[in-house]
């Protein structure tokens, strides 16, 4: 039964429902890992999962995931049911599509959406699940930025049933197969997604027919309209006004310029990216929905940080960005890269809102992961497609030091060593902490890492490397020094772009320095204790 926002129910149910959906969809992001091929799950947690009503409304989402994944799936179920309407869908069916405008912006990001059905008759929809997850390989140049356009970064799914009525879609799976690299991985992430909303639809319904709940539609519209009702007050709390700021990123060959123009007022927040760059010719650019997603993320980091993460929620902040431009890149732009700007967005946006709020905004960080692809050449006898994941420092804060080698803002894991030189013929030389890369300030800015790859066999072997501020650190605040660059050569000393794909000749090894953090607040204020710590950690020394 579905009703109306107005109507209430009792607060003690309500608080308890609320505690169920979050265990289920956590439970349904750990099934994810649990049962996932790629390493990029399994070990990086690159994902989300969430429980969404029948018309497309985020009610609840898994603390386990990323922002941009998060976000934008939470726009794009309904482009789901405007595909498959949810009258039109039975028990056991199962929706798919990698499509990046419609999905989470690059072709491998693959979301499943299922559609739970009440036990006995009638057999009626009362709510949806949906999950995303990274698989390395989808065919075409393969993950990295030097498409120039979307046709040659992969495999195009369409919104499909991967499942109909329980029987799956066997041409689909076999389309998948003969595309990709890695077609057991690419099939198995597949049926981990379909699997992992089967969970969690079990445990909905189990949750409602404790509390006597007939569709999620019910408790849902309460729990999202006080989503919103809580974010407006918070909005309302923060200065009202316009507030501006510009960063500039290496980008692809040229610098990319990121603006945004914040509007704080009448219970609502206006993001307009109006004067960014110009879609790129090559694959960083972003569409819509993923700059929405992280865009949305950096207000959240300021206002309204405690309140559930839903539609509600998402409601009061709007993201603007011309059409045509690289944070609204339109098809058929090639957007394989697109989380090397988009990462960028929550730094943009804290920029603007360190004017409003000045106490509460850390200095910028590296932000965009470091995401090499490491993989063979069509005569190596071992075939391997690799993607780990690492970070840089985050920026340091208003009162703390910025954190080192951490994920902000997608949240997700680097990659350990065993994995690397389990799943590929890989062995990594180095992954040590990159002493004195971060800014220097009251606050220090948190420190990046160096990594070392090497062929285990000595092999040629192509990276795609994707990574940014090593042109443009990461710049402090209130004060505060920049961060150090990042960085990508060969052991040999030469110097590599940091976008593109090169041949690791045999013998070498890939070096790669992760930026560190900016500081915040003068450097000479810092105080002597945590100075004398400093030196015991040998944070200082200048890095080499």
């Amino acid at each position: 039964m579905s009703v109306g926002r107005d109507q209430k129910i009792d607060p003690l149910k309500l608080t308890l429902f609320w505690n169920r959906l979050i265990a289920i969809v956590e439970e349904q992001a750990q099934t994810l890992i649990r049962t996932a091929f790629s390493s990029t799950v399994r070990e990086a947690g690159d994902l989300s999962a969430g429980v969404f009503t029948t018309s497309g409304e985020m009610v609840a989402q898994a603390v386990t995931g990323t922002p941009g994944h998060v976000n934008a799936m939470a726009a794009s179920v309904r482009a789901f049911l405007s595909t498959y309407p949810i009258r039109t869908l039975c028990d056991g069916d199962v929706l798919v599509t990698n499509d990046p405008w419609l999905g989470t912006g690059h072709l491998n990001d693959f979301t499943v959406v299922t559609p739970i059905f009440r036990r006995g008759e009638p057999r009626e929809p009362i709510a949806l699940f949906a999950a995303t997850s990274h698989i390395a390989d989808v065919g075409g140049l393969g993950f990295g930025p030097d498409g120039r356009d979307v046709f040659e970064e992969g495999l195009q799914v369409p919104i499909s049933k991967l499942f109909s009525a329980g029987e799956a879609n066997q041409t689909l799976i076999s389309l998948l197969r003969a595309n990709v690299r890695d077609p057991g991985a690419a099939e198995g992430d597949l049926q981990s997604l379909a699997t992992c909303n089967a969970v969690g639809g079990a445990q909905l319904l189990a949750a409602m027919d404790d509390l006597g709940f007939s569709s999620l539609d019910y408790p849902a519209a309460e729990i999202i309209a006080n989503a919103e009702t809580a974010m407006r007050a918070a909005i309302d709390e923060a200065p009202a006004g316009v507030f501006e700021n510009s960063m500039r990123i290496d980008g692809y060959n040229e610098p990319i310029d990121l603006r945004c123009t914040v509007t704080i007022g009448n219970g609502a927040i206006t993001l307009d990216f109006a004067g960014s760059s110009a879609v790129s010719s090559r694959g960083v650019n972003v569409p819509l929905t993923y700059t929405q997603a992280y865009a949305s993320f950096g207000v959240r980091c300021l206002i309204g940080g405690d309140i559930p993460n839903n539609a509600g929620s998402l409601a009061p902040v709007r993201v603007l960005a011309p059409a045509g431009s690289i944070l609204n890149a339109e098809r058929p732009a090639p957007v394989s890269a697109r989380h090397v700007v988009g990462q960028m967005l929550p730094d943009v946006v804290l920029g603007a809102l360190a004017k409003a709020l000045p106490e509460k905004a850390p200095a910028e960080g590296a932000s965009c992961l470091y995401l090499p692809v490491l993989r063979s050449l069509p005569e190596d006898p071992t075939a391997f497609v690799l993607n780990p994941f690492y970070t840089g420092g985050a920026g340091a804060r208003p009162t703390k030091d910025g954190l080192s080698c951490t994920a902000f803002p997608s949240g997700v894991k680097n990659t350990p060593v065993e994995i690397n030189e389990i799943n590929a013929p890989i062995i990594m030389r180095r992954k040590e902490f990159r002493p004195g890369s971060g800014g220097k300030g009251r606050f220090i800015g948190g420190h990046g890492q160096t990594l070392e790859f090497a062929h285990a066999e000595g092999r040629d072997m192509v990276a795609s490397n994707m990574f940014d501020r090593i042109v443009y650190p990461a710049r402090g605040r209130e004060g505060g020094g920049s961060g150090a660059p990042g960085g990508v050569s060969l052991s040999s000393g030469e110097r590599l772009p940091g976008m593109g794909r090169t041949v690791i000749p045999g013998g070498e090894s890939l070096i790669i320095k992760t930026p560190g953090g900016g500081g915040f607040g003068d450097p000479d204020t810092r105080s002597n204790v945590a100075i004398a710590e400093d030196k015991r950690k040998s944070l200082r020394k200048s890095d080499s």
